[in-house]
């Protein structure tokens, strides 16, 4: 088989005309980035097309530290579904460039499903991500400027909780030291730098609707505390709309094609261990307007990507996915088995059944979702028969719709099957309404304790001392009816990820929450969550064999 960067270099791609004609948009209202890339003015979003169009969510298991094939089944689902002759996109989010430079490579699926041209979304792409970064460290500059200004004066922040940051992974700046050689007007201060896809800029630009909802977020970010502990946010700073503008052309969704000239919208790209882990509302909602089937995906295992996705995206936009695809792999069952792994490509039938209950976990949590589950299987060629018949047998005794996924070898041709499923799915026993996990009325405690019970399965709850007082002091200046983004492991259900499969009766920690209330949601904080990542031993430099 030809490797992805040979694929992608076979792959006669249609100019991004032709793809925007396909949709009914007018080829000269787009802003092309190019010959195969281009924005697509919101003007495009529909809301009536939005309600009759299908939305699918793609989510997996717990993951192994490669991933589990989550975006090849997106990629492939979207490209089986126009092989069996229906008018389908995908929506996903972009790579960021550090764990392009670092362990990941590239990030634009793989093999016979992907979206192209892959070198240049896994760069620079239309350069989002450097908008993000502009934006963020604008405030920043803003926001030091504003304490030397006022230096020792009533209008001084008594503290700040915006840092910088910096598209790369780079651990010796995750703590610095800011204001030296800068004279008696300027404190030394103790910050540091989080990876752009931790920034909240990158969350509520996710989550914006609109220009206008974009300004009013960012309105809203707080970046410290004033002398009488009240917040003081971008607003108070005098800046909202100078910074929008910096991000004005970065809102429009970005259009590209998959390897079979699949329409796909690739924007936006929080992290899902610390934010929502979802592309854009808008490239949903864009991919929704011109399309009838759309499949988008929420990162890392259902507990973490699907839950934000629906209790926080979802809940925000009213969106409702007619059907949810769960990706499992040979590979992921063995290592909740207990095998090591470098040792899940070989065939182990009797460790893949012991980490069975890591799946079965999923679609229960699904299912209390009120979501229609089709579980695919991402095939690898050392899939064994009689593994594969196993996972079969078992989802035909819980009532689940199972599928084995030849996109990665065959692209659209192999993901027919998935595409028939989902399709059947979504005509005959569509999703229920989302049930929430928990109610906007829940006090902020109460949130935290229905997500880790409900979907992580933990026993008890444990609030730190600083995440107690925080939350308190949250519900008293009017956050109390935000939705919660836990961050955690993406390894296990629980805050510990060495503790694999299905873990119950376990007590989660809860060290500290952190306000995020431009992207609307509080962060609270589970285990070690690192922000700035940094480069492992063995680089997977991508573009090392471009």
């Amino acid at each position: 088989m030809l490797s992805a960067i040979e694929i992608s270099r076979n792959t006669k791609l249609d100019s991004v005309g032709t793809l925007a004609s396909k949709l009914g948009i007018n080829p000269d209202e787009i802003v092309p980035y190019g010959r195969y890339i281009a924005k697509v003015p919101l003007t495009y979003m529909n809301d009536d097309k939005i309600k009759k169009s299908n939305l699918i969510l793609v989510t997996a298991i717990t993951p192994t530290k490669a991933g589990i094939g989550k975006t090849v089944t997106s990629i492939s689902l979207s490209l089986g579904l126009n092989k069996i002759g229906k008018k389908a996109s995908v929506a996903l989010r972009e790579p960021s460039l550090g764990p392009c430079f670092g362990m990941k490579g590239g990030a634009t699926g793989g093999g016979y499903a992907q979206v192209l041209p892959m070198d240049a979304i896994n760069l620079h792409f239309t350069g989002d991500f450097h908008a993000i970064t502009s934006a963020h460290n604008m405030i920043s500059a803003l926001l030091d400027n504003h304490q030397y200004q006022f230096h020792n004066k009533p209008e001084q922040l008594e503290s700040i909780v915006w840092k910088r940051v910096l598209d790369v992974n780079d651990r010796t700046l995750r703590n610095i030291i800011t204001g030296l050689g800068q004279g008696s007007r300027t404190d030394l201060v103790e910050t540091g730098f989080d990876i752009t896809p931790a920034s909240e800029i990158m969350a509520l630009f996710c989550l914006a609707t609109s220009l206008d909802d974009l300004e009013r977020r960012i309105e809203s970010v707080v970046l410290g505390y004033k002398q009488d502990k009240s917040p003081f946010t971008v607003k108070d700073l005098g800046v909202a709309g100078a910074i929008t503008v910096l991000l004005k052309d970065a809102l429009m969704p970005n259009l590209v094609q998959t390897t079979e000239n699949t329409p796909a919208f690739v924007h936006g790209g929080p992290f899902a261990n610390i934010a929502h882990g979802c592309n854009s509302l808008i490239a949903t909602k864009m991919a929704l307007s011109l399309t009838d089937y759309v499949v988008t995906e929420a990162g890392f295992g259902s507990d973490l990507g699907a839950e934000k996705f629906l209790d926080i995206k979802c809940r925000l936009a009213g969106l409702q996915p007619k059907a949810t695809v769960l990706v499992l792999s040979t590979q992921a069952l063995k290592l909740h088995g207990g095998v090591p792994y470098e040792e899940t490509k070989k065939p182990d039938l009797s460790s893949m059944q012991k980490g069975i209950p890591n799946l079965e976990r999923h679609v229960e949590n699904l299912r209390a979702f009120g979501q229609s589950v089709v579980v695919s299987l991402n095939h690898y060629p050392f899939d064994s028969d009689d593994e594969i018949e196993y996972i079969r047998n078992w989802c035909k005794d819980k009532s689940v719709s199972f599928v084995v996924n030849y996109g990665f070898e065959r692209g659209g041709e192999g993901a027919s099957d998935l595409a028939r499923a989902v399709v059947k799915v979504i005509e005959e026993t569509p999703s229920s309404p989302i049930l929430f996990t928990y109610d906007d009325v829940d006090p902020l405690k109460l949130k935290i304790e229905k997500i880790a019970k409900k979907i992580y399965h933990a026993g008890h709850v444990v609030l730190g001392p600083k995440a107690e007082t925080k939350l308190k002091k949250f519900e008293r200046l009017g956050w109390a009816r935000l939705p919660v983004c836990i961050a955690k492991t993406q390894y296990s259900f629980s805050d510990d990820p060495k503790m694999i499969n299905a873990p119950k009766d376990f007590t989660l920690t809860i060290q500290d929450v952190v306000i995020n209330a431009g992207a609307g949601f509080i962060v609270a904080i589970a285990g070690e969550i690192m922000r700035m990542p940094g480069l492992p031993k063995t680089h997977k430099l991508f573009g090392s064999g471009l």
